[in-house]
């Protein structure tokens, strides 16, 4: 709640920009990163400048090429972001976060309650996540056939 004590924790004015982390914020998932690959060269990118641009994308939702001059390459960020996404660093940042956010608010760690409404309900009869999954791959590959290809009548 806004309140006169908890206003300046959130206040942000005093950092480059406002998707910026804190020293605090930066300490919370600095350890969750992970180390440079062995064998390689050493990194040449700051880390929390990686995230930085991460969050400038992701919080003003700007387009990749319009990350400012100032952060990391928009390739270097976006190669980054999918690093992460798929060896599951952003999955295990957000769950200790989550857990932090939790017990902050002297809650458990996981809830013991949920609501389930009947959207919920029929995405999961019908398969949930790995659905979706499916119906994107599926138009993606309809894309790639011919003009030609689709006008043929499937024996389905």
């Amino acid at each position: 709640m806004w309140t006169t004590e908890n206003r300046p924790r959130y206040n942000r004015d005093q950092l480059r920009y406002p998707s910026d982390l804190t020293d605090a914020e930066w300490r919370c998932i600095e350890k969750l990163i992970p180390p440079a690959k062995r064998g390689g060269g050493k990194r040449s990118v700051e880390m929390r400048e990686v995230v930085s641009g991460l969050m400038y994308v992701l919080s003003t939702g700007c387009q990749w090429r319009y990350i400012p001059k100032d952060l990391p390459a928009r390739s270097t960020v976006n190669d980054y972001f999918c690093q992460w996404s798929f060896d599951g660093t952003l999955d295990r940042i957000h769950h200790v976060l989550y857990i932090q956010c939790r017990e902050q608010a002297d809650h458990e760690a996981s809830p013991t309650a949920c609501i389930i409404d009947s959207q919920s309900v029929k995405s999961a009869e019908k398969g949930g996540l790995k659905s979706i999954r499916q119906a994107l791959m599926r138009a993606k590959r309809l894309k790639a056939k011919s003009g030609t290809f689709l006008s043929i009548p499937s024996a389905c």
